[in-house]
């Protein structure tokens, strides 16, 4: 592996994962720690963060797991606060954290509508209010939202808070790109199509297919071009991409990772 984030300090929301395997948020922050990074990794539940920290010690890797919950502003602070104390700066900031749920605006209920845009857009807002004053102390930083194509597309089913929180992302993302482009803080977006993560048979096969795993993933596989569906580490390169040097002249921008699936018709 190259050296990319050598000497860096890069923090990652949603760092664990509901089960083993390459979760984007896991990939994430095994992909940054291989490459030299060390990696603050942000997750309302500890144990999930147990195997990433395995996979980045096993390659030599350096992880500091921290218990958040990111729709809590004032814990928000605390923590950044905290990464601040301990390493004087945060040079990549990846904001992971997301869920889907099913529904059109009759059948959602109003409270699973606000956890919805608290989760997949609030938490980018908070991450965002408090990292950036540091960033820009520091003379420059890398941030990496993540989005999702239903943001973007019908993607097969009804989840309108999902897929207006994942617009909110893209165009929150845009905004503050511009805002501080001249302050050396790049601010980009991936986002996936339908991965196969372990979330795919932990929680959505319950929600849309009975609990059957193979039928969600032929219906899902059915929608992409490519004909197979890439899981975190997909996501992972292209996220570490847009955190690097590499990408130095883009910001403002959105690096879909989806096998084909947005672009063809019907």
């Amino acid at each position: 592996m190259s050296e990319r984030f050598a000497g860096k300090i890069a923090v990652v929301t949603g760092a664990g994962c509901v089960g083993p395997g390459w979760g984007n948020g896991r990939a994430i922050a095994v992909g940054l720690a291989q490459e030299g990074a060390t990696v603050i990794g942000l997750d309302r539940n500890a144990a999930s963060m147990t195997e990433t920290a395995e996979r980045i010690a096993d390659a030599g890797g350096h992880f500091e797991p921290m218990t958040l919950d990111v729709t809590d502003a004032a814990a928000v602070g605390e923590t950044v606060r905290a990464i601040a104390a301990r390493h004087g700066r945060i040079d990549v900031l990846v904001n992971n954290v997301g869920g889907s749920a099913a529904g059109g605006p009759v059948e959602m209920a109003e409270e699973v509508w606000d956890l919805q845009i608290d989760t997949n857009l609030k938490s980018v807002f908070l991450m965002l209010k408090h990292v950036l004053p540091l960033m820009e102390a520091q003379g420059g930083g890398a941030v990496v939202n993540l989005a999702s194509t239903s943001g973007i597309r019908w993607t097969g089913a009804a989840q309108v808070a999902y897929a207006a929180s994942k617009a909110g992302v893209i165009q929150l993302s845009r905004v503050v790109a511009v805002q501080y482009a001249a302050k050396g803080i790049r601010v980009n977006t991936v986002v996936p199509g339908q991965m196969h993560t372990p979330m795919v048979e932990v929680r959505l096969a319950a929600q849309r297919s009975g609990g059957d795993v193979q039928a969600l993933v032929a219906q899902r596989l059915s929608r992409i071009p490519m004909g197979f569906a890439g899981d975190g580490r997909d996501t992972a390169s292209a996220v570490l991409f847009l955190a690097s040097a590499e990408a130095r002249f883009i910001t403002g921008t959105e690096l879909v990772v989806d096998g084909g699936m947005s672009v063809r018709c019907g």
